[in-house]
């Protein structure tokens, strides 16, 4: 089962020519979707101020790392 993930993560990791980035950059996105409403969650149920606090900083940097990816796939698209 271990070989089957190594063989799927090194196919993931080559991607063909620009063929293969509209993909990755939609599976980049829903990662940092996930990651995104995750930390909302932790934000929203925080008990403390440092918890909610540190919480807010990881969605600031999630929306900022989700404009990077829009902004890389948007000068990517004009090549």
């Amino acid at each position: 089962m271990n070989q089957l993930r190594e063989s799927a993560a090194s196919a993931d990791s080559a991607p063909q020519a620009g063929r293969d980035l509209p993909v990755l950059f939609h599976r980049l996105n829903n990662q940092l979707g996930i990651i995104l409403a995750c930390a909302e969650l932790v934000e929203l149920k925080a008990v403390d101020d440092v918890s909610r606090t540190r919480a807010s900083e990881i969605v600031a940097k999630v929306l900022d790392a989700l404009g990077t990816a829009k902004e890389i796939r948007h000068r990517t698209d004009l090549l």
